[in-house]
């Protein structure tokens, strides 16, 4: 079975100059593979023009099926990707109308006017499709090229993931079919603080995602619910996956001084399924 082939591209100086480091390319890996992705590459680029247009290039002309960058959809000088996309596509650079919209709703509510550098966040490739951006104010970008799919993100770790998990069911649909499965644990009097080393280890050892839900207050009464998920091409494998990973948890949130309450299948749409 050929898995379709996703790229990666992470734009900005901080990431090279060793000033961040890059989180998000480890977290959009292995939430590629397990949608059911290779992830055939990573580029990493400052913000430089001719950089970022050949990282699209080298990407498209590989012949990827999935590419999604990160970084560079701000309102400064140095924030370029959008506008470099479109020179990678031979695409006119326009302001995107439902784009704008977006962005001119999230600074009414602020009440700030709209700028030059405000509106550059709408600028779009002719043709693309913008992505709402809940958790910030720059919208991704979806743009169709040829059979390949681009989807641009935000550097910001909480607005990447926040638009990729909007987007996932997409990504989803492009791969071939999967058992995939979703379970969720509920964790009283452990704070999301402490929990978080704890997850780690967990998703070091097993090809899972984990991701807490902070429902209580942080240190009086701290209630997480923490949802687990895996997939395989092989019936029965994400089960036994997504299981001895909760076990391994909730082994590890017991000795931490946690009471679990109980696993159960995750809320319909995240739940046990098989995708067609």
């Amino acid at each position: 079975m050929r898995l379709p082939e996703a790229w990666i591209i992470s734009v900005g100086n901080e990431l090279l100059n060793g000033r961040i480091v890059n989180t998000n390319l480890s977290w959009l890996a292995r939430k590629l593979t397990i949608d059911g992705y290779l992830v055939k590459a990573a580029i990493t680029v400052r913000d430089d023009c001719n950089d970022i247009v050949w990282a699209f290039r080298t990407a498209l002309n590989r012949g990827a099926d999935l590419v999604i960058s990160t970084g560079g959809l701000g309102p400064t000088f140095d924030d370029k990707t959008s506008e470099c996309l479109s020179k990678a596509l031979g695409r006119r650079h326009v302001v995107n109308e439902k784009a704008l919209r977006m962005v001119e709703e999230k600074y009414r509510e602020r009440n700030l006017p709209m700028t030059e550098h405000r509106v550059k966040m709408a600028m779009m490739p002719e043709g693309a499709e913008p992505i709402k951006n809940e958790v910030g104010t720059a919208p991704g970008i979806l743009v169709r090229e040829g059979e390949a799919l681009i989807i641009v993100l935000p550097g910001v770790p909480k607005e990447m993931k926040d638009i990729f998990e909007r987007i996932e069911p997409l990504i989803r649909e492009r791969a071939p079919p999967l058992h995939y499965v979703s379970k969720d644990l509920v964790v009283r009097g452990v704070p999301e603080s402490a929990a978080a080393p704890l997850i780690e280890r967990v998703m070091k050892e097993f090809p899972v995602y984990i991701k807490s839900h902070p429902h209580g207050h942080e240190i009086r009464k701290p209630v997480l619910k923490i949802n687990i998920t895996a997939s395989s091409p092989e019936e029965g494998e994400a089960e036994r996956i997504v299981k001895a990973a909760l076990e391994k948890l909730k082994d590890l949130l017991i000795e931490e001084g946690g009471e679990v309450e109980g696993i159960e299948d995750a809320e319909q749409g995240e739940a046990d399924s098989s995708r067609p």
